[in-house]
């Protein structure tokens, strides 16, 4: 066989083999593109369009005109902003608390297997209950969380009602959702470090508090920020709890966006500005989540 035949050969075998690749992916790309892209991209037409009720879908082309009025809306602005306090003390403070109830958990005592099935618990319940339940525990009237606080002389106190206490209602019932998930990574992540490290630092003398500063805190911070970002994703889309349990009040304490623009496209009508608004959410996401990533890439090369 001639060099040409051989690398024609080559050649007609990389390419066969590259189509049996795709083949298998198309049923996946097929299930996106349904799924993820047409609805996007319906999104960006009635963005730009007037949106006609008759056939409910994108009428006249309107340019930017939805850009202007959302950016001109200063409820919009609102509840970024209330969105934007809502993740920068639930993110920290449920990462925090996950990968530090994780190290406790961790340690040798009993009944520690018991625990890690109990934090599974606030996984499986569905957000709308979630919001539900904690109504319930957190009524100012006949709620048990007053009542436990009345037995120390502390309280009463309207949880929903005060705009103070409304959105630290809503970061509780979040944290205590989403804590367990990051218990359940930061376990993995500790049962995947080397146990020569921390053997090593017992036999020097180290207690637990100087283990956890010294010895897992650098080895788990490339983690931590992996977590933190997938963390974001999940916290940026916050909308049913809120619903559950707020709607929004007590005035507009805890309207985050996504409740937001759902009441402006359900409610008021406004499909074209609640597109718009959807778009430039997503963008912002895109943005934020990119430096998320670039900076945990760093974290990893540097640890």
């Amino acid at each position: 066989m001639t060099d040409a035949a051989l690398v024609k050969r080559r050649s007609h075998g990389k390419w066969k083999d590259l189509l049996v690749r795709w083949s298998f992916m198309l049923p996946t790309i097929v299930l996106l593109a349904a799924v993820l892209a047409y609805p996007l991209f319906y999104t960006l037409q009635i963005s730009f369009s007037y949106f006609d009720m008759s056939i409910f879908g994108a009428g006249e082309w309107v340019g930017w005109e939805n850009y202007e009025t959302v950016i001109n809306d200063y409820r919009f602005w609102e509840s970024l902003r209330v969105t934007l306090i809502y993740l920068a003390i639930a993110l920290p403070l449920q990462v925090a608390l996950g990968f530090g109830i994780a190290f406790l958990i961790n340690a040798e005592w009993g009944g520690r297997g018991l625990l890690r099935a109990l934090f599974i618990i606030p996984m499986v319940v569905a957000p709308v209950v979630a919001g539900g339940i904690w109504r319930m525990i957190l009524d100012p009237l006949w709620g048990s969380m007053n009542f436990l606080l009345g037995l120390v002389g502390i309280g009463p106190f309207d949880w929903f009602g005060d705009p103070r206490l409304a959105m630290a209602t809503i970061i509780i019932i979040d944290t205590w959702r989403w804590t367990p998930f990051i218990v359940l990574i930061a376990t993995a992540a500790l049962l995947a470090l080397p146990r020569d490290v921390f053997e090593a630092a017992k036999i020097d003398g180290a207690n637990w508090w100087a283990t956890l500063w010294s010895v897992a805190l650098p080895l788990l911070v490339p983690i931590i920020a992996a977590t933190f970002v997938i963390r974001w994703l999940g916290a940026v889309k916050l909308f049913d709890i809120v619903l559950a349990s707020t709607f929004g009040g007590p005035g507009k304490a805890t309207s985050v966006i996504n409740l937001f623009i759902y009441e402006e496209a359900f409610r008021s009508f406004h499909f074209a500005e609640s597109a718009a608004m959807v778009m430039i959410v997503l963008v912002l996401t895109m943005i934020l989540t990119g430096l998320f990533l670039r900076g945990s890439r760093k974290l990893e090369e540097l640890f």
